[in-house]
């Protein structure tokens, strides 16, 4: 198939990235974890959201322009590869496979929490089953099948968050039975900042995983029929994400402090708990479960797609490039569900802290692969000065939020989790190099 007839064959709009994006990055990393967040920095989180989304917007404009240039099926994996060598594209691809797979974890757990706001007797792991089962089943219908339900969802969720928004703004105009609720904090430095520099910088971690999954969406990127079209869609879709988030955050910070949060509900339900209404906090359950459901077979998707890049060069087995009806990689699907099941495992025997780890050992490998693409972006692109230095604020954010993780006992452990994945996914890439070698010798 010559390149004519592949650019013919991509049918989706920048538009419909967009709302694909949104699918892939709304999830329980916004729903759950930002509790975690308010938690940590109190009311001034709101401008780690800010910092955030810039930061995000740094990277994906990176990836973006790399794909605009040299549309590749394997994304920044691919693109670290072309900068620095197949070591790179190698260790790229598996970091990104042990983070979503992570991510898996967490958002399985997340699922399973908020099914026991209706199920409270179901332990977490039956919970987590079929959630993991009903992912498998959207997988297996294929790329199209994907992009259908992830624009669906994705509408669904910025729905559920302004119907949010809408009910918090009657509440804080007095519209709601109790009449106009003083806001919930003091505009001081002790009000703002209630927790100190260090509480803000600790907090940061879950702000950035809110807006994991720019991933995804520079995956989907080779689908474009206009591969320039990508910065476009990167930028609506992180506009319109950063808008709703600090909106929404603001929201419910001004009518319920931040110390009444906590990291096993969501703030949208614990914001609108003391008022009288029955039927909001069962609808937005079932918008959350929407949520983390689409950002859960987001990560699938991500999964089988990778392994399958890095099966068709050569740094993963081959049989798992091999594809049947609706060409989906069923041995990467295979691989996929172990991971699945090694994900309720874990889940079963760590119940309690279990969320808070893998949110937190997830979002650093995304980090560490978002640092890798400004490196990748630097190596490859000719940079003017401006874009120097917005790589270097990039940077600057990026390594901020993974040193915050330091400063917390819980988050620390999430940190080391990350570290071991690095050392193994090093230990195997030095493996592999050296065999590389040989090879290339006995040619």
């Amino acid at each position: 198939m010559d390149k004519q007839e592949t650019t013919d064959n991509k049918k989706i709009q920048w538009w419909q990235l967009s709302l694909i994006g949104v699918g892939c990055t709304i999830g329980t990393g916004f729903f759950l974890g930002s509790a975690l967040a308010i938690t940590r920095g109190g009311p001034a989180v709101l401008l780690i959201f800010l910092l955030a989304a810039i930061g995000t917007y740094i990277v994906f404009d990176a990836l973006s322009a790399m794909t605009a240039e040299d549309p590749q099926k394997g994304s920044f994996r691919a693109y670290a590869k072309k900068a620095y060598g197949r070591w790179a594209g190698f260790s790229n691809g598996w970091v990104y496979w042990s983070s979503e797979l992570l991510i898996m974890g967490s958002q399985l757990t997340a699922l399973a929490i908020f099914a026991q706001f209706w199920f409270p007797d179901v332990p977490l792991w039956v919970s987590s089953s079929v959630f993991g089962v009903l992912g498998i089943g959207v997988i297996i219908t294929g790329v199209s099948g994907f992009e259908r339900f992830e624009n669906i969802f994705g509408v669904m969720k910025i729905a559920a968050i302004l119907m949010f928004i809408i009910i918090a703004f009657l509440a804080v105009g007095g519209f709601l039975k109790g009449g106009q609720p003083d806001p919930s904090f003091t505009w001081d430095n002790k009000g703002l900042l209630p927790l100190g520099i260090t509480g803000l910088w600790a907090a940061s971690i879950y702000v950035f995983y809110s807006f994991g999954g720019i991933e995804v969406m520079g995956i989907m990127a080779n689908e474009l029929k206009n591969p320039k079209d990508a910065p476009k869609s990167g930028t609506f879709m992180l506009s319109l994400l950063t808008t709703i988030y600090v909106v929404s955050i603001g929201l419910a910070l001004w009518l319920v402090p931040y110390t009444k949060y906590n990291g096993d509900e969501s703030p949208f339900i614990t914001a609108l708990s003391k008022y009288d209404l029955s039927f909001v906090p069962h609808a937005f359950n079932g918008a959350l479960i929407i949520g983390g459901f689409s950002t859960m077979v987001a990560s699938l998707y991500g999964i089988t797609t990778i392994l399958t890049s890095l099966s068709e060069d050569g740094d993963a087995p081959k049989f798992f490039s091999r594809t049947g009806p609706r060409k989906v990689p069923y041995y990467a699907v295979l691989l996929t569900i172990g991971g699945l099941i090694a994900s309720i495992i874990v889940a079963l025997l760590l119940p309690e802290k279990i969320y808070e780890y893998l949110t937190t050992a997830a979002g650093l490998m995304l980090l560490y692969i978002w640092l890798f693409i400004l490196f990748s972006y630097n190596k490859i692109m000719e940079l003017t000065s401006f874009k120097r230095v917005k790589r270097l604020i990039g940077l600057v954010l990026i390594l901020l939020a993974v040193s915050g993780t330091l400063l917390n006992k819980t988050s620390r452990i999430g940190f080391f989790v990350s570290l071991g994945f690095l050392l193994v996914i090093g230990m195997v890439t030095m493996f592999m190099k050296n065999k590389w070698k040989h090879l290339e010798v006995e040619e």
